[in-house]
């Protein structure tokens, strides 16, 4: 696998203050508190200029309350996907290797006095079983999750990540990109990492509100709000330059959240030179051992979150934005129209779910889950009734179109040139492969439809990589 090094510039910075300037937060907020319409239409005219928004213009966006103005927000969100991202959503599954934890967080299910879960951490035979499973049903890439816990240490994370990547199952089973949530680490430790071929390095702040951070974070490492803060500084610094990051809905009022974490990606480009390569919405779900999880202090509900996704694309319009399976299957599919571009497919959230798929296995889950559509069915579903492409393209990663260089590109909106092509291909190796004659049939219509949309000598170089891979050839990307 080539790893490309973008030298990461990043400066002096001070990990013992926060970034985060909760007076400064507020007073966006009370600033912008009835915004006229004028105000609203004049961010949302800047937003189409897809160079993003700044903090006050976001507070705007987030506080109008006139039904007009949230409609032609949602255009305007859909319009922004359509031009940076067109019709593809990449799909991933979440890979839980341990749920063994050292912290109290009072809203997890993976919480360390939860005595009734039952704790599993994966051993190398349990993982090759695991990624055989996800690679029959066609997946290519991974997000690997692992409970902070010293048996989980930057060692053993490695040592399964190169058991993921060895797995080559079935008839073109491979994974191609494994990305990582996992406790922070001294930047040591993250190059360590680094070595493993990693994707994306993902961890969420959970509430960038300090106060109730400590509040609810009870026990064990994670209650250093500070440390957990600068992880994707010290993962930059030890040449990680994709990041995720993202905030648990839920915890502390919305408005704050999310201006603190576009606050994390505005101190992210000035630090390290470029902001995360992905934003995730987790939303409190119920999950067992947690009452905090039955009833959230700041519930968000459906309307607001979608109008939370929407301004999200809004605001940083080259940024991933991800959506996992906690959500139902019907706003999942109206939140992909509003700015989310990867989802997860068919996932289990426990040790060993995937092969335990026939028992419930709740008591060893992290959450409940929303969506309990097999990958085949939200395929079918997102090519039928979306018109959007399933990709399981990890060309850019692997041609070293990461971090700053990826944003480069995709502010040229270049990705159209590779992004749409690579998507086509590697759904003709998913249709070819894995799909049902009913999925397969769809799907081929669908890829003929996108080739008519482009230009005569790009319809002709992708239909040659199509009629290769239906030839035999496999993992093809430009």
């Amino acid at each position: 696998m080539t790893s490309h090094h973008h030298e990461i510039c990043i400066r002096d910075y001070d990990p013992t203050v926060s970034f985060i300037d909760d007076k400064a937060i507020w007073e966006a907020i009370n600033c912008a508190a009835e915004p006229t319409a004028e105000q609203v239409r004049a961010v949302l005219e800047k937003a189409r200029q897809c160079e993003g928004l700044s903090i006050q213009d976001t507070a705007i966006l987030l506080q109008t309350q006139d039904n007009t103005l949230i409609d032609e927000m949602f255009t305007v969100a859909r319009e922004i996907k359509n031009i940076i991202y067109g019709n593809r959503i990449v799909l991933f599954a979440p890979l839980y290797v341990s749920n063994h934890c050292a912290n109290s967080c009072s809203y997890c299910g993976f919480n360390a006095d939860n005595h009734e879960l039952k704790r599993k951490t994966l051993k190398q035979d349990e993982i090759r079983k695991e990624v055989e499973i996800l690679e029959e049903m066609g997946h290519k890439r991974i997000l690997a999750v692992y409970g902070e816990h010293p048996r989980n240490n930057v060692q053993a994370i490695v040592d399964s990540i190169q058991t993921m990547y060895s797995v080559k199952h079935g008839k073109s089973g491979e994974i191609r990109r494994i990305n990582v949530n996992c406790a922070p680490m001294s930047t040591e430790d993250f190059k360590v990492l680094k070595t493993a071929a990693i994707g994306t390095y993902q961890c969420f702040q959970e509430t960038y509100h300090q106060d109730t951070y400590e509040q609810v974070h009870l026990k064990g490492k994670k209650k250093d709000y500070l440390y957990r803060l600068y992880a994707m500084h010290r993962a930059m610094e030890a040449g990680i330059d994709d990041v995720g990051i993202g905030a648990l809905f839920g915890l502390y009022d919305h408005r704050f959240e999310l201006l603190a974490m576009l606050t994390h990606v505005q101190q992210l480009e000035k630090d390290c030179g470029v902001g995360p390569h992905t934003i995730s919405f987790p939303r409190i779900e119920p999950a067992h051992g947690s009452q905090l999880s039955e009833k959230p202090p700041f519930e968000v509900d459906d309307e607001c979150f979608k109008r939370i996704v929407a301004i999200t694309r809004l605001a940083v319009p080259y940024t991933g934005l991800i959506m996992s399976t906690r959500e139902s299957a019907e706003l999942r599919k109206q939140l992909l129209e509003l700015g989310v571009s990867q989802i997860s497919a068919g996932s289990r959230t426990a040790p060993g779910g995937y092969q335990d798929s026939q028992n419930d296995q709740h008591d060893a889950e992290q959450f409940s889950l929303g969506d309990h559509r097999g990958m085949e069915e939200i395929i079918y579903e997102l090519v039928t009734q979306s018109d959007s492409v399933p990709s399981f393209c990890t060309g850019c990663y692997r041609k070293g179109r990461t971090g700053d260089h990826f944003m480069g590109l995709a502010k040229q909106q270049f990705i159209g040139k590779f992004c749409q092509p690579n998507a086509l291909i590697t759904f003709k190796e998913y249709l070819n492969d894995y799909a049902c004659e009913k999925t397969r049939a769809a799907g081929n219509e669908l890829i003929e439809r996108e080739l008519a949309k482009m230009s005569p000598a790009r319809a002709r170089n992708v239909k040659t990589c199509l009629d290769k891979t239906d030839a035999g050839e496999r993992d093809i990307y430009l």
